[in-house]
């Protein structure tokens, strides 16, 4: 996709319109305190954007990864960067195993109020001692009368101290008594209540709007009716929303490293330095060019994996690949912004230094760089499998 259609651009416009009013100022403010932006959220949900991708019976619009990726890259563009993406991203996929192996009384249940903002999710997956080996983890629901019993721990939980409910993947079945690593686990949808479940915030680098967290499960009640689809059958659940989600996170990045690259060609062309524009330099110019050609390659490349995935074939190399692009770009747009900048893009006033902060955990999340080598290798150049 080169162009985008009438209904796109529509779209684009409609979530900018949404974002402006919410300036430097207000992103700024939300960093300072450690305030989740309850105010963009809002209005996010009240302009229906929260249900991009959800069916059209349940409030949503029913649309594909490609529209939900330009929600998200106007979003994360608009200055507000990973804080506000990442106050709406689990909406644009977080939910799919829901619309996939929900029951139509689950949906009924849980998509409209999703869609509608009353309730916030987040996504319980990763483990302490699990880490990126999904398959190790040992949060464990053992069936009970009428549900199960859950324990366990998970770690970089985002939102978790604003969100409600709670997308949290489980063992039903120890690892070493499956026949693939892969069985034996199963979906949740529950809610989270504070009084079952211990949250505690991790301080840290960036994107202080938004937190994360340490969630502590000790034989928390959960009722057989907010399992999702099948018992054991959870990993495969999960893969369903793997490719959108590198998708996003590459727009995202791609959009964070074009606001900062924005600010930084502003800065170049008004700051004099010896009596002439920094920006008539060479050395400021050439950098700052680099940098276009690398995100502007890295969002083909995201935007080849969103119409794969809409069509329905095989895009996993495309989707790896482009969060991969993707992060090293909007950071390497960042840094370059700071150092633009010079003295003063270390200062908070003109927002690169947010910028580059919140950018990092492109790189990080929600797969290391190193994994997405290997699967490109393994999977596209045949190569033996390393790990």
């Amino acid at each position: 996709m080169i162009e985008l259609n009438d209904d796109q651009k529509a779209i684009r416009d409609g979530v900018a319109a949404v974002c402006k009013r919410f300036d430097d100022e207000y992103w700024a403010e939300c960093e300072r305190e450690a305030r989740f932006p309850r105010e963009f959220h809002r209005a996010m949900a009240a302009d229906g954007w929260l249900g991009v991708t959800m069916p059209e019976e349940f409030g949503g619009a029913g649309l594909g990864v490609t529209e939900a990726a330009l929600v998200m890259h106007t979003v994360a563009g608009s200055g507000g960067a990973m804080a506000a993406a990442s106050s709406i991203h689990i909406n644009m996929f977080g939910p799919h195993p829901i619309v996939v192996h929900g029951s139509a009384e689950q949906k009924e249940r849980w998509l409209p109020r999703l869609v509608s903002g009353e309730d916030q999710v987040c996504f319980g997956v990763t483990e302490p001692n699990a880490g990126l080996d999904t398959t190790n983890i040992t949060t464990f629901a053992t069936k009970v009368d009428g549900g199960y019993r859950i324990s366990g721990r998970k770690i970089w939980t985002s939102t978790a101290q604003v969100a409600n409910k709670i997308l949290i993947l489980t063992r039903t079945t120890a690892r070493k008594d499956v026949r693939r690593a892969s069985d034996g686990m199963t979906i949740f949808y529950t809610d989270l209540d504070r009084s079952r479940f211990e949250v505690k915030s991790i301080a840290k680098h960036g994107r202080a709007a938004v937190d994360s967290n340490m969630v502590f499960i000790d034989d928390v009640f959960v009722p057989e009716t907010d399992r999702i689809g099948e018992e054991g059958k959870g990993f495969s659940y999960l893969l369903d929303s793997l490719n959108p989600e590198r998708v996003l996170i590459a727009v995202e990045a791609i959009a964070i490293g074009q606001d900062a690259l924005g600010r930084a060609a502003r800065y170049a062309r008004e700051r004099s330095v010896f009596g002439r524009p920094i920006g008539q330099n060479q050395g400021i110019q050439h950098p700052l060019a680099e940098r276009w050609i690398a995100l502007e390659a890295a969002w083909l490349m995201a935007m080849k994996a969103a119409a794969l995935y809409d069509s329905g074939k095989p895009c996993g190399a495309e989707a790896n690949g482009a969060k991969f692009l993707g992060a090293r770009a909007g950071y390497d747009a960042c840094l370059q912004a700071v150092m633009t900048h010079g003295g003063m893009g270390y200062a908070k006033e003109y927002q690169v230094e947010r910028l580059l902060r919140e950018v990092l955990v492109t790189r990080l999340a929600p797969i290391s760089e190193q994994l997405i080598l290997s699967y490109i290798a393994e999977r596209v150049l045949d190569q033996p499998k390393s790990y």
